[in-house]
């Protein structure tokens, strides 16, 4: 099993049509519109249209995707945080 060499966090999107991020250390979730990841740097969220993962190595922290990315946000982990996770459960 190959280990992580880096724990730096980029992102790249290439005409809002693709994206590739490293950094990440899971896919908690995925569908068609948003794609939630673990990345060293909090949870990152993927919005779009059309989105499909083309590749995911958590060892070594990859994540690429295709579709069209309308926006990407981020969400503080820690207790009392609502966030994505808090809407999502009400």
């Amino acid at each position: 099993m190959e280990e992580r060499t880096s724990s730096r966090h980029t992102i790249t999107i290439d005409k809002r049509e693709k994206i590739s991020a490293s950094g990440v250390t899971d896919v908690l979730s995925f569908d068609e519109e948003n794609i939630v990841a673990q990345t060293d740097k909090g949870i990152l969220i993927i919005h779009g249209r059309n989105l499909h993962i083309n590749n995911l190595n958590p060892d070594r922290g990859e994540l690429a995707a295709e579709g069209i990315v309308t926006s990407l946000s981020y969400e503080e982990e820690g207790p009392g945080r609502s966030g994505f996770w808090g809407r999502l459960f009400k």
